[in-house]
């Protein structure tokens, strides 16, 4: 796996880079042999360094986890101890998933992702009713996979992202798995059936 580091307000040394490859590396393969590359990202942010890691371990499978501490060997440290908790945790549907990929692959649905400038207050409610339209800051091409509901739960605890669409295996549906404020996870499944008035 090719494992790539990266120091923001701070000079990533030969040490810490070894430390990352060496600790990195057989904690993913142990749970995952064939992870395609890692990026680790260390901040340092005042007295606390912040270690963020992101494992892509197949076609559209990635891990992320995050972890802050006084010390930038603890928080890497403890940033890889989430990533190996969630692969072990996972383990048996990633491997499903690498063995089913060609079949995902098929049922992919294009898509583009857009990120829009957060609104200024000074604009008033006025602007809202005269067509005032969000500024895109980005686009970039993407993708809506078909997966189960529990493949798409697993996508979005791995990813440790807030909200994941997917359509729907078993009906072909888009749906929505997210995060709530309560820890627990929502699931957004429109029901068409009812909208012809059957």
């Amino acid at each position: 796996m090719q494992i790539t580091v990266i120091g923001k307000q701070l000079d990533v040394g030969d040490a810490l880079r070894q430390h990352v490859v060496e600790t990195l590396d057989p904690a993913v393969e142990k749970y995952f042999d064939h992870a395609i590359e890692a990026t680790v990202t260390i901040t340092k942010q005042a007295h606390l360094y912040q270690a963020q890691i992101s494992v892509h371990v197949g076609k559209g499978m990635m891990v992320q986890a995050k972890a802050s501490a006084d010390e930038v060997y603890p928080a890497f440290d403890s940033a890889c101890d989430r990533v190996a908790k969630q692969l072990r945790r996972y383990k048996r549907r990633l491997r499903d998933h690498h063995a089913s990929r060609d079949h995902h692959e098929q049922a992919r649905l294009e898509a583009i992702h857009y990120v829009i400038a957060q609104e200024d207050d000074d604009h008033s409610d006025d602007d809202h009713v005269n067509g005032f339209e969000p500024v895109i800051v980005a686009e970039t091409p993407d993708r809506i996979d078909t997966l189960s509901v529990g493949e798409a739960v697993m996508r979005l605890d791995l990813g440790d992202i807030p909200a994941l669409m997917f359509r729907n295996g078993k009906h072909g549906g888009l749906n929505v798995v997210y995060r709530r404020a309560d820890g627990n996870i929502g699931w957004l499944d429109p029901n068409d059936k009812d909208a012809g008035g059957a």
